[in-house]
This record gives C-alpha cells, structure tokens and sequence, in this order.
C-alpha cells in the first residue's frame, strides 16, 4: 500500500514539474509573438549601414551612366539571377546583336538582369564579386535614400578630383544640386573602367575580397573608357537601355517611367520596399556578408585570384572577357567644386531605340 502511493506521488509531482516547465517556456517566448511562431520568422530590424560603408558598396558603380546605375541597383537584388545569366552569356558567347536581344528575352529573368546582358562586362564583375552584389542589393532595399546620396557625394569628390568630366563617350551634367551622367551617343553606352578604390580621390577601403574583373577595374588613377556597348539591338524589347532612369530626388531607379519595384523572393516585403525597410530573406543562401568584413578590411583589389565569399558553394569559373586596349592617354586635371544632395529628377527615356550601332574606339582620361 504504501508503494502505491509512493508512486502516485511521484507521477503527480512529475506533471507538477512539467507544467512548470511549459508555463515558464511561455513566459520568455518575444512579445507578441504567436504561440507556435518560431523566432526564426519573426522580423529582426534592418541594420542601419554608416555613410562609409554604403560609399564602399557604391563606389564600383557610382560613376556609371544613370540607366545603369538604376539597372544594377534593381538586378543586385536577384543575386541568383545575376549568377545565372551570366553563366548562360559566357555559354552563348557566339550571340551577338539582334539574334543574342531575341534569345535573352525568352529568358525567365527580371528586367533588370536581362538589361544587363547589354552590358556584359558589368554582369560578370556582378558574379564575381557576388558578396558585394547581394550586399549592394541588401543596402538597396533597406535605405534607398541613403545610397542614392552616397552616390552623389562620390560623384562629387570625383568632379573635385578632376575625374568626371564630359567627353566623347558620356554627358555629365548638373541639374540642380544634382550629378548626371548620360550617354553621349544614344546608341552606344561607354562603361567607365576605373580603380573605385582610389578614383575619388581619400581612398575608400576596399570591398572585402574583391575581383579586379578586366573590362571594369582600370588600375590607373583616371577612368578609361573601350569599346562601346550597342543598345540598339536590344530597344525594341521591354527591358532595353531607354526603359531605364534613376530618380535622384525621389531616390529610386526608374523603370517604364515609374518607380521600379523589386520581386525577388529574397525580399521580405517585396511589394513595395521602398516604401519602409524591407529586410532581405536569406532563405537561398544570400547573404550580403558585407558587414562583418567591412571596418577597417585590408584592400584586397589586387589579389586577382581572390574571389566573393557571399556563395562558396559556387563556382566562379570562366575567363574573364579581353579588356580593349583602344585609347588614347589624357588625365585631365582640374577642380569643379559642387554641391551634392537631392535636386532635379532624371527618369528614363524614351522608348524603343533605333538600329544597332557598336562604338569604335575610347579613349581614357
């Protein structure tokens, strides 16, 4: 008798201890967080990067012509596309012009990426340096304000540097308070290649293990400027060059002449980012990783063989595409003093552009 109540006791003090143990359990669950909401999908805050680390994140892009900059700002926000397409351009090499505009737009790419392929060169330096990339598209979709202003103070220090100058292969002009840089021929667009570690003149830390990719780094102290991009084969899609602007003053890429919004599945609030900060989904595996390697990093731009650490699993195989070597020498010196900030909106163009046209030679200054 007495062993039976031995046990008894010991099993009501079992569940005494269980339901302690559960009531406790509760008591430190988030606040507001629903019971069987696990913490891994409550929203953590996006994380507020300093003026300095979003320069070291624009800077590679901050001197390109506007619709470009609206375009890798868009497509840095669909890291995998990015490394997709251009693996499928570096397999279809042997597609040029019209027929190459056709086969990309069969493709199941957002609109940014495929208006990348214009820009091959600026698509592979997106792959390989895809921390950067997904980090890039990260700082986008959280504080758009702040990046946009990071990239008109670079385009400032440049023009005070005696770096941004117009010539025969873009516009840069002042509307405003603000920096433009467009095309000189509305059928060719000249990429700047440059040092974005050195061009603006106090050197910027660089990115944590960048990739020097040939055809955009340029280790003199100017911009160079080869052979032209040909957009006219690709304006009659809905994606080509025209189709794209940046809003300086409402400090959003423009698409069709409207704001453009993200879809990609690795945005929280993909319907309209901008509107708040959107916090990224690392779900696929993208992670900026920017964070951590910034604050003090050691450059790392010459280590040619280094390569992004965002997707290890990954493989940045390829060769880099031959850097023209087109040009004359002509750094030119000079200070124009400017004041950056908010000003004048500049959206995209017009729509459809004309026959295709491949530019001749560059030069570099």
């Amino acid at each position: 008798m007495n062993r039976k109540m031995l046990n008894r006791a010991l099993i009501g003090l079992m569940c005494f201890l269980l339901l302690q143990l559960t009531v406790q359990a509760g008591a430190v669950a988030p606040a507001g967080q629903s019971q069987g909401q696990s913490q891994d999908q409550s929203q953590a805050p996006a994380q507020q990067l300093s003026p300095q680390e979003l320069q070291q994140l624009v800077a590679p892009i901050a001197l390109y012509p506007d619709a470009l900059v609206a375009q890798v700002l868009a497509a840095s926000t669909y890291p995998t596309q990015i490394v997709e397409a251009d693996r499928w351009m570096q397999s279809h090499s042997n597609l040029k012009g019209d027929e190459l505009a056709k086969e990309v737009d069969k493709q199941n790419w957002d609109p940014s990426v495929k208006a990348l392929t214009q820009t091959p060169s600026v698509l592979e330096n997106m792959d390989k340096n895809l921390s950067w990339t997904s980090s890039l598209g990260e700082a986008y979709a959280n504080d758009p304000q702040a990046l946009t202003n990071e990239v008109q103070t670079l385009r400032e220090q440049a023009q005070k540097a005696g770096k941004l100058n117009s010539n025969e292969q873009e516009n840069v002009t002042t509307q405003g308070n603000t920096i433009v840089i467009q095309p000189a021929n509305p059928d060719v667009v000249y990429v700047p290649a440059y040092d974005p570690w050195l061009v603006y003149g106090d050197p910027i830390v660089a990115y944590p293990g960048w990739y020097p990719v040939p055809g955009i780094f340029f280790g003199g102290p100017g911009l160079y400027f080869g052979a032209g991009f040909g957009i006219g084969f690709f304006g009659g899609f809905g994606w080509g060059w025209n189709h794209w602007g940046y809003d300086w003053h409402g400090h959003d890429a423009m698409f069709d002449h409207g704001r453009y919004i993200s879809h990609s599945r690795s945005i929280m609030n993909h319907n309209d980012f901008h509107g708040g900060h959107a916090n990224f989904n690392h779900e696929n595996g993208f992670h900026g990783g920017g964070n951590p390697g910034f604050h003090g990093a050691a450059p790392s731009h010459a280590q040619a063989g280094t390569h992004s650490g965002a997707l290890s699993g990954f493989d940045h195989g390829g060769n880099a595409r031959s850097f023209s070597s087109r040009g004359q020498s002509s750094f030119g010196g000079g200070s124009h003093g400017f004041n950056a900030g908010g000003g004048g909106f500049h959206g995209g163009g017009g729509f459809h552009g004309g026959g295709g046209s491949h530019g001749g030679g560059g030069g570099h200054r």
